[in-house]
């Protein structure tokens, strides 16, 4: 039976919640998941007052949000072309980290034994290589995608001091970055808190 794609993308919308204006997130204000430069590229002047700004993003409601995820995260990139399993989370991390979703997943096929290109474009080499790689393991090839998920948050983390309070949280345990990867990934390899506690210790 074939995926809902609009229930994966309603499922994003509400794991991505309302409008945040983090000064320390590089995608700046966002609503939904929608950041201002999707919307300024995309020319949604919700206000209609000659620009796109932190109102427009306001106002974005979440219907549109969600069609913005489904024509411009989902079809475009042609995550419809891989194999149903990988959908839910190269599409989540798509909306979450643009075209470093397709990089992602073509390194992983490159440690895999595929001789594709990494160049953050889905393919006729990418799509092939995904489905030989779904057919022969579906579950290890989602399981193997949502841990290199895991691990690009945290390379971001060791390199950016700010960005550690979306992998870790005050108390010191999994934050949002990690947890949205585990969803995805079977609970068998989920960083156990002594594992994650290792993983983190030398950011202090």
């Amino acid at each position: 039976m074939s995926l809902d794609v609009r229930q994966i993308a309603a499922e994003i919308v509400a794991r991505e919640g309302g409008f945040v204006n983090d000064p320390d997130d590089p995608g700046g204000a966002t609503n939904f998941g929608v950041t201002i430069h999707t919307m300024r590229k995309l020319g949604l002047d919700l206000d209609r007052d000659g620009d796109v700004n932190v109102a427009d993003v306001k106002a974005l409601s979440r219907e549109q949000a969600l069609e913005i995820f489904l024509d411009h995260y989902f079809h475009r990139p042609r995550i419809s072309d891989l194999p149903e399993g990988l959908w839910p989370t190269v599409f989540d991390m798509y909306v979450n980290a643009g075209a470093n979703a397709v990089t992602i997943l073509q390194r992983l096929l490159r440690e895999m034994g595929w001789q594709i290109g990494v160049d953050g474009a889905i393919g006729p080499q990418t799509i092939a290589a995904c489905h030989e790689a779904s057919a022969a393991a579906a579950g290890h090839i989602v399981d193997a995608y949502g841990i290199a998920r895991r691990n690009y948050y945290f390379r971001i983390a060791d390199a950016r001091a700010q960005s550690r309070k979306y992998c870790r949280t005050r108390a010191g345990g999994k934050g949002g970055w990690i947890r949205r990867a585990e969803e995805f990934i079977t609970p068998r390899f989920h960083l156990s808190d002594a594992e994650f506690a290792e993983r983190v210790a030398a950011w202090g």
